[in-house]
């Protein structure tokens, strides 16, 4: 059995609590977080939700309830029946559709579109729905519009494999490589590969997997110096991966940021320009940010 626990409160508390949880340097990361929207028709309703394997203990609670400045919220706590919470959160979602790219799961049927993926639910993060990867696809389209020439493409924290599609499909004479800490991710992208015609493996047009934490293992730094690296991950490690990411990438060349809360998008900005990075263009998807970066020549 798993359990959960959820807090209700306004947008700004719980996104102060998704921050904090993010500073925080003794997380017992057994206690896996999110947190969002309740209803679209009510934004400044939110949700954060903590899933754990265990019954939660007092100190549990008391670690969720002090990521709250404000006091200590009503801890809603609830036993779960066995399932897999990931996937079945993921199914019967709407197709969308972003630029180019037409994202379903297989019980939709395809739609007219330059590129149709299907990405079955699954236990990876990046099924396109969330606003952090709409954001990126919509982000790509925009960065190919601009003119860049990509020759060499890194999806760092890839998850379902999807960016990095997205990418191969822009620029389809590409090397690409994705890695994801997970190894859980490794099957997932080879099966979403298959399953969009993507070809696995190292040359032009093809796609490399890894499993890896940040720039940490040896293929992932072989394939370098990168035209573009895209990190889909977490505030907290895309600023700690500032000085890997400008190693890996080539000068002029370009990273795609996501995963922040717009409250921290300052910080991950101060770490890319003290790396040599310079902002090309943002947006906003509800409170997530999307960055581009490129990386400044002579340095």
């Amino acid at each position: 059995m798993s359990w959960k626990i959820t807090v209700h409160a306004p947008a700004e508390v719980v996104r102060a609590a998704l921050v904090a949880h993010e500073d925080a340097e003794d997380w017992d990361f057994s206690i896996v977080l999110g947190g969002g929207q309740i209803d679209r028709e009510a934004p400044g309703a939110w949700q954060l939700e903590a899933w754990l394997e265990r019954e939660p203990e007092a100190e549990d609670k008391a670690a969720i309830a002090a990521l709250f400045a404000c006091g200590a919220p009503d801890l809603i706590v609830e036993e779960l029946a066995d399932a897999d919470w990931v996937t079945l959160s993921q199914q019967n979602v709407e197709p969308i559709r972003e630029g180019p790219f037409y994202v379903r799961t297989p019980d939709h049927p395809p739609a007219p579109a330059e590129r149709d993926f299907v990405i079955p639910a699954s236990q990876a993060f990046g099924t396109g729905h969330h606003e952090t990867t709409a954001g990126c696809l919509s982000m790509l389209a925009h960065i190919k519009a601009q003119g860049l020439v990509v020759r060499n493409i890194a999806d760092i924290g890839t998850g379902t494999g999807l960016l990095a599609f997205a990418a191969l499909h822009l620029w389809q004479r590409a090397r690409a490589t994705a890695s994801d800490i997970d190894a859980l991710c490794g099957p997932v992208v080879a099966e979403n590969a298959a399953l969009n015609g993507i070809a696995l493996g190292d040359g032009p047009g093809k796609l490399g997997m890894v499993i890896a934490a940040g720039m940490e293992h040896p293929l992932l730094r072989a394939a370098a110096p990168y035209d573009l690296l895209i990190a889909n991950i977490l505030a907290g490690p895309l600023a700690e991966l500032a000085p890997a990411f400008a190693k890996a990438v080539t000068p002029g060349g370009s990273v795609l940021l996501a995963g922040l809360l717009t409250a921290q998008e300052p910080t991950v900005r101060s770490a890319y320009t003290r790396a040599g990075f310079s902002l090309r263009a943002r947006m906003q998807r509800g409170n997530w940010s999307i960055l581009w970066l490129r990386r400044r020549t002579g340095r």
